[in-house]
């Protein structure tokens, strides 16, 4: 059974970042780092002109000394805010209320709360007492794109459900100066925070993604290539040489799972960098102009995380493809995996 997804609305924290701010705070806070002009080189090339913190870049979680406790309850909290305000719009925008919800998915790497998420949107919404849960934490840049696979298998069980699917991170609380290395210099500048929130049910609430299948994969040998780390300091995103190549290796499993269908028209890629927009664009003989809402949020906001490909959708949306056309969404995360849709563009 498809599923339909509804335009997603993102929600942008109040504070816009330029690249050149962040090429200031890194000279100033790394003047002796032997590497300091590779580093600045890279980022100049990362792709991003501006990204939105929760926070000023110079909190104390920020590019403050906050320890992980402060670091991580900022995060939770500012991603809740976020969150709670994308998903009243998406609600809006689709025509539904609270009470119509059945369930809702989750998706958030940063931060940490128990009770989660799910529990205190069902709380800050109004969502009724009896919606099912689905929260998860771990996915990061891949959320976004598992959280509708979920909430795709969700209304296959339930016909009936309304599933608010919301994806949110704090990811400038990971801008962390004790982290010298190259990739986390680098991804000072990537990394930004956002909430992005849509609906998915069985029957269409509107125009936009049609659901037809779904593909979760895991790159063999490739548990070091992204990954998180905790510490006093806070959260930490490590990545090895290997790290940039993993999209690239992951086509071929998608090009395998696509090959029974018609070739592909457009794709929402997760814009993690340059080079994941153009392996993916690559791999799917699209150009430049077919991917062009994948450079265009990467440049405006950064890397969103599990977020990042709802952003994309929306901008899909100001510019959609032509009714009954193919498309492909697929996002990557830690592990190293990918989380694909094939899909279909409906009026």
């Amino acid at each position: 059974m498809p599923a339909y997804v509804t335009a997603p609305h993102i929600t942008l924290p109040p504070h816009k970042i330029t690249t050149a701010e962040i090429l200031d705070d890194i000279r100033t806070r790394h003047a002796d780092h032997p590497r300091l002009p590779v580093i600045l080189r890279a980022i100049g090339n990362c792709g991003v002109t501006t990204r939105h913190f929760t926070r000023p870049l110079d909190a104390p979680t920020v590019s403050g000394t906050a320890d992980v406790h402060e670091r991580t309850a900022a995060a939770f909290n500012d991603c809740l805010t976020m969150a709670t305000a994308a998903a009243r719009r998406a609600l809006e925008n689709a025509g539904l209320t609270a009470s119509d919800v059945t369930a809702v998915v989750t998706s958030h790497a940063t931060g940490w709360s128990v009770p989660n998420l799910d529990v205190h949107l069902i709380d800050q919404l109004g969502l009724p007492a009896t919606t099912r849960r689905l929260p998860m934490t771990t996915l990061a840049c891949a959320g976004g794109a598992h959280a509708l696979i979920r909430a795709t298998e969700h209304v296959a069980a339930h016909p009936g459900a309304r599933v608010l699917v919301v994806a949110t991170e704090a990811l400038s609380t990971s801008y962390n100066h004790a982290d010298t290395g190259i990739p986390s210099m680098i991804y000072k500048a990537l990394f930004a925070d956002s909430a992005a929130a849509t609906i998915v049910t069985a029957e269409p609430l509107g125009p936009g993604l049609r659901i037809d299948d779904t593909l979760e994969y895991w790159l063999p040998e490739s548990l070091d290539r992204y990954q998180g780390r905790l510490d006093t300091a806070g959260l930490h995103f490590d990545s090895t040489r290997r790290a940039p190549a993993a999209a690239g290796e992951s086509m071929l499993a998608l090009l395998d799972w696509l090959a029974p269908h018609p070739p592909v028209d457009w794709a929402v890629i997760h814009p993690g960098g340059p080079s994941i927009i153009r392996d993916v664009a690559n791999a799917l003989s699209l150009t430049d102009h077919d991917v062009r809402h994948a450079h265009d949020s990467l440049a405006e906001c950064g890397n969103l995380g599990g977020a990042a490909v709802l952003d994309v959708l929306a901008r899909t949306h100001t510019t959609p493809p032509a009714p009954g056309s193919t498309g492909v969404m697929a996002a990557f995360g830690p592990g190293f995996t990918m989380s694909a849709i094939r899909s279909t563009w409906h009026a």
